[in-house]
């Protein structure tokens, strides 16, 4: 269960965002919540797999077994940036568009959302 915990806090934040954008755009946090999340959670499932197989390297299922998604670099890093990059691809897929505005929004607000936990869960260890 402590291995699923970091999988479980980038899940929320990542509804978290999704809600604050439905909501600052003045359209229904829940209904249609499903399409604006889906794109960013697609990301962020790929951003995992591609972590556990960084941090595995060549050594296989024993190493993905002692994976840790606490630390920012470069776990965090991966996880952030397929959230961003395969949510905005998505986004477009789909019909959905993108703007510039809305990339850096989503870059700063994931960005302090998916490192900011584990900066400070690193920040509490170091005391």
């Amino acid at each position: 269960m402590k291995k699923l915990a970091p999988f479980v806090a980038d899940a929320v934040l990542v509804i978290v965002f999704c809600a604050i954008g439905r909501h600052n755009h003045d359209e229904p946090v829940l209904a249609g919540m499903a399409r604006t999340v889906w794109p960013f959670a697609t990301g962020l499932l790929l951003g995992w797999v591609i972590a556990i197989a960084v941090a595995a390297g060549g050594e296989g299922a024993s190493a993905a077994k002692r994976f840790d998604g606490r630390p920012v670099w470069p776990t965090g890093v991966i996880i952030w940036l397929s959230t961003l990059v395969g949510g905005m691809l998505l986004r477009v897929v789909s019909g959905q568009g993108i703007a510039f505005s809305f990339v850096l929004v989503a870059a700063t607000a994931l960005a302090l959302f998916l490192l900011g936990w584990r900066a400070g869960v690193k920040a509490l260890r170091w005391n």
